[in-house]
């Protein structure tokens, strides 16, 4: 009995001591030094130092190409297009022939035109004779006033038509030189509206348009402000530059800037009061033939010239209702909430006109890792990543992606925020 007693206790007291085992390792862990309680650790992120450098900040606006002169090529006269003498898209010399029309008729209206002269030339010469023969004859009374009269009325009347017929004769001529269309300057051509076979009738068939090439018209659309504002800064500019025509680049659809700037060429008299803007009108060189009539392109407007800006990377900036801020390490290493204004984008950065002075050290990458007051571990911020740091990418550098010290000059237009540089909707 005494056996049985003692099997059936030893199962609970095992489990009792496996018990108080597992709550004693507990206790030794959680009044250990190393324990749950460990500190997270300290994040690392990418910082710059700010540098004040000279900018130039320029607007760029939707433009669109024009030739200088189009000219629709229509044919004088009515006929059938008998050749086509230029390749569709050539560029064409002036007096180059361009088309023919059938001159069969034209050559044989001509010839008619110098039977008729003829004949009148032969009438005239025949009274003028009869003239020349009775005149005297009225001194001897051998004719009458009458005859006299009739004969200088006849000799009169022969006379004009003479010149009519002679006046025939040149239009048949000018219509048979009209067959052969010539092209009224140099250019390049469009192509051919009508083929060869088609009728043409005069004046009113549109054959092809000739654009001219060298130089171009390049029209855009400025805002009343802007106009203002370019006004304000010629007039404070000295005497010697304000001889110095304002110079325009263009760029192309790829963002390529185009080799020959343009010249200022007309500005229109009056504001649209519908959008606010006037037109404006580039005169840009193409002697390259690089440029086309109707080609969208972007006219970069000479801006304002800041001496001492601070530019600032697009994701070191957080926005949040219309305000924009960044965070700023100090010597300890410590975060702190900076926020600043800024209202201009040039390329990949912030133009910061207030918030931040000089030899800051601002956090660029690691900024969703941070809050006011947290402890961080600064190192420098590496355009492209840490293969650059490799010498497998860009070499990093002081500010917002520009040496310390060097101009930053805009190559792409400014992109202004809203209620910050205004750009016309063009």
């Amino acid at each position: 009995m005494r056996t049985k007693v003692s099997n059936l206790l030893q199962p609970a007291s095992r489990g009792a001591v496996l018990l108080l085992s597992a709550i004693t390792t507990l206790l030794l862990v959680a009044c250990s030094p190393n324990g749950g309680n460990q500190a997270p650790p300290v994040p690392e992120v990418g910082v710059i130092k700010t540098v004040a450098q000279p900018v130039s900040i320029n607007e760029g606006y939707v433009a669109q190409t024009e030739a200088m002169e189009t000219v629709e090529i229509r044919a004088r006269v009515s006929g059938i297009l008998e050749r086509q003498s230029y390749v569709d898209g050539a560029h064409v010399s002036k007096d180059q022939v361009l088309f023919v029309i059938d001159q069969q008729p034209f050559i044989a209206a001509l010839a008619q035109a110098k039977a008729a002269l003829a004949q009148a030339q032969a009438s005239h010469v025949n009274s003028r004779q009869v003239l020349d023969r009775i005149r005297p004859l009225l001194a001897d009374h051998a004719i009458s006033q009458q005859d006299l009269d009739a004969a200088v009325a006849k000799e009169a009347v022969d006379a004009a038509n003479e010149d009519a017929a002679k006046a025939q004769m040149k239009t048949a001529e000018l219509n048979l030189d009209y067959t052969t269309i010539r092209a009224s300057r140099d250019g390049m051509i469009s192509k051919a509206l009508i083929k060869v076979g088609g009728l043409v009738n005069a004046s009113t068939t549109l054959l092809t348009t000739l654009y001219s090439v060298d130089p171009v018209y390049v029209n855009f659309t400025l805002s009343e402000q802007k106009l203002l504002d370019m006004q304000k800064r010629a007039q404070g500019q000295p005497a010697a530059d304000k001889r110095k025509a304002t110079v325009y680049r263009v760029k192309l659809v790829d963002g390529s800037v185009y080799a020959h700037p343009g010249q200022l060429n007309f500005v229109d008299a009056a504001v649209d009061p519908r959008t606010g803007t006037l037109q404006v009108r580039l005169l840009v060189p193409n002697p390259e033939r690089a440029l086309r009539p109707g080609q969208f392109v972007r006219v970069i407007v000479p801006g304002v010239e800041i001496a001492d800006a601070i530019r600032v990377p697009q994701q070191a900036v957080q926005e949040m209702q219309g305000r924009r801020s960044v965070f700023v390490v100090d010597a300890d290493g410590k975060v702190a909430y900076r926020e600043i204004v800024a209202n201009t984008r040039l390329e990949n950065d912030w133009i910061v006109e207030g918030g931040l002075k000089p030899d800051e050290t601002i956090i660029v990458e690691g900024v969703n890792k941070v809050r006011p007051g947290a402890q961080v571990r600064p190192t420098p911020y590496v355009p492209g990543g840490r293969a650059a740091a490799d010498g497998k990418g860009e070499p990093a550098k002081d500010g917002a992606g520009a040496a310390k010290g060097a101009p930053a000059k805009a190559d792409q237009p400014a992109e202004p925020v809203k209620g910050a540089v205004e750009k016309s909707k063009g």
